[in-house]
């Protein structure tokens, strides 16, 4: 085959390709009211998310709405609107950790309004980077006949009184690491007790967490006076050994015009 007859073959199997992928569903659009980036263990926390753009694209006229929770004790509230911002039917409410809610053109829904509530639930695994993190919300578009795509989720760092104290601890003793280093300082003792503290929290010790993190920051900022007194030291005999050049210099120079009023005398 000639070179341009292979290229056309690979363009033709191309466009086929490309007509075989489906186009990306278009989705609702879903905004939080006050969707907590963090919150404490046992904590109650209710949050409300607002669905507009229902049929975008290929969305199909009628679909079931789906959501899910990792909060304990949840419950559901599902308010839907028309066009006007009048309330479409009763407001719907379940319990439990998820729901489905059908979603209807035909009922003039336009906008779909979610409230979930619940209790911050524990933590099964703590982890200092990432942070630990559960479920908030996850939404799903789900289609009559099959065919489902995530809207959208979002998760929510967690934390004990204990854990949050350690996490501050481990992360102040990071910052004065981190500055202690960029001052010259030799920080390897302190980065071994902040590689112990972080190994404790997430082992859930947190007393030894904030412990060796105490002990990191002690480490880090005698390292970094050690290096500043040696700065010191350094520019002080450097200085002494400037004056002394000084000293001497003008010391000859002295030399020089005594010898000089000598020889015209």
């Amino acid at each position: 085959m000639s070179r341009s007859s292979k290229l056309t073959t690979l363009l033709v199997a191309l466009a086929v390709l490309l007509a075989a992928v489906a186009p990306a569903a278009a989705l609702a659009t879903v905004q939080a009211d006050d969707a907590p980036e963090e919150a404490q263990v046992g904590e109650d926390v209710s949050v409300t998310y607002t669905f507009s753009d229902l049929y975008e694209g290929d969305t199909p006229r009628q679909w079931t709405l789906q959501g899910e929770t990792n909060l304990t004790n949840a419950s559901w509230s599902i308010t839907m609107y028309d066009n006007a911002g009048d309330q479409v039917g009763e407001t719907e409410s379940y319990g439990g950790d998820t729901f489905e809610q059908q979603v209807s053109a035909d009922d003039d829904v336009a906008e779909v309004e979610v409230t979930v509530s619940g209790t911050v639930p524990e933590v099964q695994n703590f982890s200092y980077d990432p942070a630990e993190t559960f479920l908030l919300t996850e939404f799903t578009e789900v289609r009559d006949g099959g065919g489902t795509s995530t809207i959208d989720s979002w998760d929510t760092h967690h934390y004990t009184e204990e854990s949050a104290d350690a996490r501050t601890a481990i992360d102040e003793a990071a910052t004065t690491i981190d500055d202690a280093e960029s001052n010259g300082a030799d920080v390897s003792d302190a980065k071994s007790d902040l590689d112990n503290a972080i190994g404790f929290y997430e082992a859930g010790e947190f007393d030894k967490a904030i412990e060796n993190a105490n002990s990191a920051q002690d480490a880090a900022e005698q390292s970094e006076s050690s290096a500043e007194t040696r700065s010191m030291l350094l520019y002080g005999v450097v200085g002494l050994v400037a004056l002394i050049v000084l000293a001497g210099g003008g010391y000859v120079l002295y030399q020089r015009q005594q010898d000089d009023y000598d020889k015209l005398g």
